[in-house]
């Protein structure tokens, strides 16, 4: 079983890092969705993660020894790893295809809430009543986020052709979360023998061989000067975040890690609003009345009770 090395301050620092690059992906990537596909985009952000990291540990000569894939646990952890990372890449984008950024995010945030219970039956993390509190202080905040929303989501999922709906956003973006999860609880028992770039190194050059096939390599030279740069920003955006989260999760209990995740909607909420105002043509910000800003609130708060409440 995992320990995490009681560096607490460098544990919230890499998770506010993450935290605000997540929060920043959905905005920069909804600009490159209109030209290209997600699967491509998915494979550039992989292809240049691998490359850097492959040169980082090569310079410190800590390139990953394979020797332990022969253990059948790791092989199978390792599957996870890489399955649970890809779809979460497709996936996320597949939705944020249909709804907007700060939508995607809201729901997207079940994801470290996955991660926190998976600490509580994997890890044996135990829970007290206040953060059982938390978990349904989520839940409660995550149906007022989408309080105006309601009719949209019924409608989408049962319409004959509601694959193109909001709702069916909505579910995309919800297994996203649920692959998220299932990536973060494996590479987490995976720090036992492996280095955090390490684990990642294996799981980019798997992930750029498995998406490779379909991704349309030369469509890049349709994009704009613009659309480069948030190219750029993405693949440097799954560099930087997920090098941090798993850093980050070195350092600090899963559940503390989680916690700090849980403002990330607010973060993407602010610079979708600051967007909006500076690039109206941009992208369409989410309809927020009151109740669903008071839900975006109860949802951080929630979600911050069930991680960071004492333990009895």
């Amino acid at each position: 079983m995992h320990q995490s090395s009681g560096r607490w301050k460098l544990g919230l620092m890499l998770s506010l890092t993450t935290a605000t690059f997540w929060g920043m992906l959905p905005i920069a990537l909804k600009g490159l969705l209109v030209s290209i596909d997600a699967t491509t985009i998915t494979w550039y952000r992989f292809i240049v993660s691998l490359t850097v990291v492959a040169l980082l540990l090569y310079r410190r000569n800590r390139l990953p020894d394979f020797k332990w894939l022969k253990t059948p646990r790791y092989r199978w952890l390792f599957g996870m790893v890489i399955l649970g990372l890809s779809c979460n890449y497709v996936l996320y984008l597949l939705g944020l295809d249909l709804v907007t950024p700060s939508a995607a995010q809201i729901v997207i945030q079940i994801a470290p809430m996955l991660l926190l219970l998976g600490g509580l039956f994997i890890f044996r993390e135990t829970f007290s009543l206040k953060q059982w509190i938390g978990v349904l202080m989520f839940i409660t905040g995550l149906g007022l986020f989408f309080n105006h929303r309601i009719e949209d989501i019924l409608i989408s999922v049962t319409s004959t052709d509601g694959e193109t709906g909001y709702g069916w956003g909505l579910m995309l973006t919800l297994l996203a979360a649920i692959t998220w999860a299932a990536y973060a609880l494996a590479q987490k028992q995976l720090l036992t023998r492996y280095g955090s770039q390490q684990i990642m190194f294996i799981a980019y050059i798997a992930a750029s061989i498995l998406f490779f096939p379909g991704a349309e390599v030369l469509s890049v030279f349709t994009l704009t000067m613009t659309q480069w740069i948030l190219l750029i920003f993405c693949c440097l955006n799954t560099l930087v975040a997920y090098g941090c989260f798993a850093e980050a999760l070195d350092h600090w209990e899963a559940s503390r890690v989680g916690a700090v995740l849980a403002i990330t909607p607010l973060i993407t909420i602010a610079f979708a609003y600051l967007t909006n105002q500076i690039f109206p043509q941009y992208l369409t910000v989410e309809p927020l009345n009151w109740i669903s800003l008071a839900g975006a609130g109860i949802l951080v708060v929630g979600s911050l009770t069930a991680a960071l409440a004492k333990i009895k």
